[in-house]
């Protein structure tokens, strides 16, 4: 018997069997529930099996979903080898580049350097992933990937393009009313903005002979937005790029004979895109633009 699958079926099979009900799959890939329940229907029909089975927590696969998962991810990871290659092969600089960063990057650091890329290749065009979640090159999930750690995935190729600094801050309209910490001990009288999963500040405390814990922080959030946002407020003492903060003349930094976290900046693409012009080009952009900003150690 042969088979003519409609791929976008496939694809929805693919999002709900991970994420793990209709609703969780809407909101990560896009769509709506009724047109995602549609599709895992048909391809059932086209199947003539039964993928999942309601439950009070969602969908369940079944024994044949299960199994047939496999060869759904499979086919998605070939398409995306397939894709890659094809781009890889490219010979044209206009098109479109995906683009991962967490955060605090993609607010702080890339739309200066966005604009600069906009002006020197206009038919290059640019969607950008603001996340802290790891998104995978293979898939297409992104072209290039700007992290703060060194990739592990295989088939990729990457570039330490700088470094980012740390620094600790805090509104003059705080320290006016809480006074201005001038030693070690003062800071356990204030109040610290920190991480509420993320441990990089409370181990760079206790890298300067400091033991503090995550209940030290009256106030936890592990977006740096956010968590620079309770600073400016004048919550208390908080942590930023030295780029961001120092440039703010609402904010004081303390203690700037200390270092307190060097994250290195890691630039990040599928290998397929090496003969990418396009994808080429604007990795070449933005390892030249933060090396510009940052001192770095090229790899």
């Amino acid at each position: 018997m042969t088979y003519s699958l409609d791929w976008t079926n496939l694809q929805a099979f693919i999002a709900v069997a991970e994420h793990g009900s209709l609703s969780a799959a809407v909101r990560a890939v896009g769509g709506s529930q009724p047109t995602m329940s549609r599709h895992i229907s048909a391809l059932e029909n086209e199947l003539g099996v039964v993928l999942f089975e309601r439950t009070s927590n969602g969908l369940m696969l079944t024994p044949t979903g299960t199994l047939l998962r496999e060869h759904a991810n499979n086919m998605s990871e070939a398409a995306g080898k397939l894709l890659l290659a094809a781009d890889g092969s490219s010979e044209t600089i206009e098109g479109t580049v995906r683009i991962t960063a967490s955060e605090s990057v993609a607010t702080y650091s890339l739309p200066p350097i966005i604009t600069a890329l906009r002006v020197a290749e206009p038919e290059i065009d640019i969607e950008m992933v603001a996340s802290d979640q790891t998104e995978n090159l293979l898939l297409r999930e992104a072209d290039i990937a700007i992290r703060m750690y060194r990739p592990t995935q295989a088939d990729v190729f990457t570039k330490k393009i700088g470094e980012i600094e740390s620094g600790m801050f805090a509104s003059h309209e705080y320290l006016a009313k809480r006074g201005i910490p001038e030693t070690e001990a003062d800071l356990f009288e204030h109040d610290f903005i920190g991480t509420d999963r993320d441990d990089a500040i409370i181990k760079g405390f206790r890298a300067h002979g400091l033991k503090i814990g995550r209940n030290d922080f009256p106030f936890r959030c592990d977006s740096q937005i956010v968590n620079w946002q309770l600073v400016l407020a004048g919550y208390g003492i908080g942590f930023t790029q030295l780029q961001v903060g120092e440039s703010d003349p609402r904010v004081r930094r303390l203690f700037a004979d200390r270092t307190m976290t060097k994250l290195p900046i890691w630039l990040t693409a599928h290998s397929e895109l090496k003969t990418s012009l396009r994808v080429r080009r604007v990795f070449d952009f933005l390892a030249e633009s933060f090396g510009a900003s940052w001192k770095h150690q090229d790899i």
